[in-house]
């Protein structure tokens, strides 16, 4: 039965549910909250020969946010809703498009037959729910942040997906999920589509419509957590995942480490030559598009009053690169290495040193006010012509205003450079301008 059909039906049978004290929790606990953003994208490219050689959008964002509570009894019902609207306020055809993508989308909204940014795009999602005890299970729009798939919120709206996730707290110190994806709406869409890996040709190319996923989350402790992780998008990759985040209390400050482990092989018709000859293949070098990678990292940070120091290395082996959901038209990863300029650091072979530094102004006076300065070194990227590296450095500073008048409205100026050698990656600069309004409706 199609997830559309099942929705349906439990439509039907939330609608039929007696109202009055029975359906007390569905109104009471409700709120639904509205989020504005307005972002300025500006990305320089500063080599190559393909135009355009600037990207440059700036749109509104409106996204509607509708969480109920449950029905009171051993069963409890709900339903969640979420609205999306992008707005373009400035787009140009020779700024929006970029023909190096295959998907024909720019960096904030989807593109017209002529190349030209579309004035606006919208979509809706909903989700019916249902929850047993600790037990809590979602059929419909979803927005996954688990270490095998993290949706993206990087540009004007969120990308989101369609499927089914439970997740169960039923027995101590363990968080329980599991489910199934099968379709994805991405960050500049309004329609859902299948989901693929780079490396299987973009929008023209090989789709699945299933990703299975599930994990486990066990805090041994208050400071100790351990995490174990499984995805699997058919016929393209199989994935293990092993995480460990601990935080420790020193006489002076504080020490977090965090370490990751992915394992990825191939799946299905990408473990064969003929499938990967019908176009289920993933990026690599030399590797006939075959999945296999395996990707080891570690950060390590140092707390003390405001300042916070991150130091991380990140190694790439196997003859692929590191494979995750994405369709080439934006995506997030759970790498300690994907910040803002989208490179990620995760091609065959590379090694990655990572440093970053945070600053939390609230202890000097300015509640609020953040910054961020990291730098990241890629090298041992394997190719035809030897190995190649890669640089980024990010500034961030973000500001959220405490004021009664004010509260909710933060503002945030996001600069990165990559420089790189990889021979299909062009160096950039790039700014991102966020003004963010959160409006709490009930």
């Amino acid at each position: 039965m199609s997830y559309c059909k099942q929705f349906f039906l439990g439509a039907v049978v939330l609608v039929g549910l007696p109202t009055g004290s029975y359906a007390e929790g569905f109104f009471e606990d409700s709120h639904a909250r509205l989020d504005t953003r307005n972002f300025y994208f500006n990305q320089d490219l500063r080599d190559g020969t393909i135009k355009p050689s600037k990207l440059e959008e700036w749109g509104q964002g409106f996204v509607l946010d509708y969480t109920s509570g449950y029905t009171t009894g051993p069963v409890g019902f709900g339903v969640d809703a979420l609205g999306l609207l992008g707005v373009k306020l400035d787009s140009g055809k020779g700024t929006h498009y970029n023909p190096q993508s295959t998907n024909r989308a720019g960096q904030l909204f989807p593109t017209d037959g002529d190349g030209r940014a579309v004035d606006e795009f919208s979509a809706l999602g909903v989700t019916g729910k249902f929850r047993i005890s600790k037990t809590e299970v979602k059929l419909g729009t979803l927005r996954p942040k688990m270490p095998v798939l993290v949706f993206n919120d990087g540009r004007l709206l969120p990308e989101t997906f369609q499927g089914l996730q439970a997740t169960s707290r039923d027995l101590d110190k363990f968080t329980f999920t599991a489910g199934q994806i099968q379709r994805v709406k991405s960050r500049n869409s309004s329609n859902g589509e299948g989901m693929a890996i780079s490396g299987a040709g973009g929008a023209t190319g090989k789709r699945s419509n299933e990703f299975d996923f599930a994990g486990v989350d066990y805090s041994l402790s208050k400071q100790l957590t351990l995490q174990y992780y499984y995805g699997e998008l058919k016929d393209f990759y199989r994935q293990h995942f092993v995480g460990l985040v601990h935080n420790t209390p020193l006489s002076v400050g504080s020490f977090k480490s965090d370490l990751r482990f992915f394992d990825s092989s191939s799946s299905g018709k990408n473990g064969s030559v003929a499938g990967r000859a019908e176009g289920y293949r993933g990026a690599g070098f030399q590797n006939g598009g075959e999945v296999d990678n395996r990707a080891l990292a570690g950060l390590f940070t140092y707390t003390l009053g405001a300042h916070s120091v991150g130091l991380g290395y990140q190694h790439m082996s196997g003859s692929s690169d590191f494979p995750f959901v994405n369709q080439q038209d934006g995506a997030s990863t759970y790498l300690i290495t994907d910040r803002q300029t989208g490179a990620r650091f995760q091609k065959a072979g590379e090694r990655t040193w990572v440093a970053q530094y945070n600053v939390d102004f609230a202890t000097y006076g300015i509640p609020g006010l953040t910054t961020l300065l990291a730098y990241q070194r890629g090298d041992h990227i394997e190719t035809a012509t030897g190995d190649k590296q890669e640089w980024e450095r990010n500034f961030w500073v973000s500001y959220a205003f405490q004021g009664p008048t004010l509260k909710g409205l933060g503002v945030s100026w996001r600069n990165a450079s990559l420089r790189s050698t990889f021979p299909t990656q062009r160096n950039l600069d790039e700014n991102r301008l966020y003004i963010t309004y959160t409006l709490p409706l009930f």
